[in-house]
């Protein structure tokens, strides 16, 4: 098990790291800008729980294999790369084939309807978008194989349950991030939305967002 000294020095570092801007927080911040606060909160669940994979890798010691391996490293760094760059590709065609659409508010709510967007994926797609994201992406596999040992106490055992414990606990305090992250970029989003046209460009920048991060993934 883990000590209360252990922990929160860890969870302290994790927040820290998590807040930084990175990747993850790019993606999730652009696409609740472009989709709203349900869109944003689901990609960020799916970034957060994606840390989970990473954890069992660091736990079955894959992720030691594939830092030791540059064929696999570059394979795993190609797939990441051209997926985020799929995904930016296919929401700028998304834009660019459809109309600005008007502004509809409903007489009984009083809400305004938004244009879809990103492929007018829905929550679960948005969700499964993310978790894949992070799976694949080599520089966190990598880092999670750095960063977890570290707050590894041998002196009390249990080294595989302790790598366990810590990822569970770093991808807990992520969900919390990166959901809040999405919520708070999509507030933004949907009150810019009210313009169509921003709406389009809100979109299109998540496109140009996605394209960017694929690129530096596969030129890193």
């Amino acid at each position: 098990m883990l000590g209360l000294e252990q922990s929160l020095l860890f969870l302290a570092a994790a927040v820290l790291l998590t807040l930084a801007p990175g990747p993850d927080n790019l993606m999730v911040v652009s696409l609740g800008m472009a989709r709203g606060r349900r869109a944003g909160v689901a990609f960020g669940l799916g970034c957060a729980l994606g840390c989970l994979s990473h954890t069992l890798l660091a736990v079955l010691g894959v992720s030691a294999v594939i830092a030791a391996s540059p064929q696999a490293f570059m394979a795993l760094r190609i797939i990441g790369g051209v997926y985020l760059i799929w995904l930016g590709v296919n929401a700028l065609k998304s834009t660019w084939r459809r109309p600005v659409a008007p502004i509809v508010v409903s007489a009984e709510t009083s809400s305004v309807s938004l244009t879809p967007t990103f492929q007018q994926a829905g929550a679960l797609t948005l969700f499964t978008r993310g978790l894949i994201a992070n799976a694949v992406n080599p520089k966190v596999i990598l880092f999670f194989l750095a960063f977890l040992p570290q707050f590894v106490e041998p002196a009390r055992g249990g080294v595989g349950l302790q790598l366990a414990l810590l990822g569970l606990l770093f991808t807990m305090q992520a969900v919390l991030i990166f959901s809040t992250i999405g919520f708070l970029a999509g507030s933004l989003g949907q009150r810019l939305a009210r313009d169509p046209r921003i709406a389009l460009w809100l979109d299109r920048l998540a496109g140009v967002v996605f394209i960017g991060l694929g690129l530096r993934l596969l030129g890193a």
